[in-house]
């Protein structure tokens, strides 16, 4: 009795961990289920066919290992065309340089070929020539004013012009006072201070030329209308007093004040360029 108890005891102790009984095979079999269970789904998620985790994208521009998709490229914005004058570019448009045969020229040679007409009619004598005398004069000073106009706002500036404008200019003044001293009605010293003083001009401007423009100045503005309008007093076949005499004292000193002036711009520019 007691030592069937005792033996009961004992196999109930041991239980199913007992090797040999159905009990124990059972559980380990069980276990063994499980852990291989386990193993293969390890190797199910990590086979071939499973999916590999999305890598990050390679930055773009930037060649991607393989396997990692690459990202397209920023478009390139168009570079900023290059100055004018710079190699490989376009120059800038350049206007073609005007025509001798333009407007300006025009009307300078115009103010030439009148000044044989006005010397003409001025010595013929006549109430009537001196009338024809005068307004070839007006005329010829008009167009004076227009062809520097019309020079440089039509751009129409040659070098036939910078040369013969001057020249008519000289041409048209000097004629007219040598014709009025000539036939006694203006004094020489009168003449022989101004068409010194326009002649001494031009020399310079011709001296300068090569190293800058002298711009013309009010004051010699201003002479070339006193100029204009004392000889025109002069032709007119009217006796107007001492009228024309004060205009063509008023003429003469500021033809020699301006012409004081335009020396001393003509020598600054030609030591200044030196």
């Amino acid at each position: 009795m007691s030592s069937a108890s005792a033996g009961t005891r004992g196999d109930g102790d041991r239980g199913p961990d007992r090797p040999g009984s159905p009990a124990s095979e059972d559980w380990l079999e069980a276990e063994a289920a499980a852990a291989t269970g386990a193993v293969l789904g390890v190797r199910a998620e990590s086979g071939p066919d499973a999916a590999a985790p999305a890598a990050a994208p390679a930055p773009a521009g930037v060649p991607a290992p393989a396997g990692v998709p690459s990202q397209p490229a920023a478009p390139r914005q168009p570079a900023a065309p290059a100055p004018a004058g710079v190699p490989g570019q376009p120059a800038a448009y350049q206007p073609p340089p005007p025509r001798v045969l333009n407007a300006a020229n025009a009307l300078t040679v115009l103010r030439l070929a009148l000044v044989p007409v006005f010397v003409w009619f001025l010595l013929s004598g006549g109430t009537g020539d001196r009338s024809v005398a005068f307004v070839a004069f007006a005329l010829a000073s008009v167009t004076d004013l227009l062809d520097g106009e019309l020079a440089r706002r039509w751009s129409l500036i040659t070098d036939f012009g910078k040369i013969a404008d001057p020249i008519a200019d000289k041409a048209l003044t000097g004629a007219a006072l040598i014709t009025l001293s000539y036939l006694g009605e203006l004094a020489w010293w009168v003449t022989a201070v101004i068409v010194f003083r326009e002649l001494a001009v031009t020399g310079l401007r011709f001296w300068v030329i090569r190293r800058g423009v002298i711009a013309a100045s009010r004051g010699g503005k201003a002479k070339t209308m006193l100029q204009v309008i004392a000889i025109s007093l002069y032709v007119l076949p009217v006796h107007l007093g001492p009228t024309r005499a004060i205009v063509m004292g008023a003429a003469l000193v500021v033809t020699v004040l301006t012409g004081i002036d335009y020396t001393a711009r003509a020598i600054r520019l030609h030591r200044a360029v030196q």
